[in-house]
């Protein structure tokens, strides 16, 4: 039996986001295992769908994963290692660096 992803995304933009900003979304769903993950709303974009920031330690550091809700799944449709999203990170987390 095959297992079902809870994640999913376009593989065009997975491609575009890997040669702008070295991530991949295969690697960004591991931002959601940490257990000190803050996901936040994006009220800046938030029009016709809802759509969230997860911010999770990945590989050393702190990844920005912007995604949003469709049919139960979360689709991936950007990341990266953003100054801005460790900041809010460590601040949520109360890391002194």
């Amino acid at each position: 039996m095959k297992q079902k992803s809870d994640f999913e995304w376009d593989s065009a933009k997975d491609q575009i986001n890997q040669d702008k900003h070295g991530v991949s979304f295969a690697l960004a769903q591991l931002a959601f295992l940490d257990q000190k993950r803050v996901i936040l709303e994006d009220l800046d974009h938030s029009g016709i769908e809802k759509r969230y920031y997860c911010l999770g330690k990945v590989a050393g550091g702190i990844m920005t994963v912007r995604f949003t809700y469709r049919l139960h799944k979360i689709r991936i449709f950007g990341a990266g290692y953003w100054r801005k999203g460790k900041k809010i990170y460590e601040r949520e987390n109360k890391i002194h660096g």
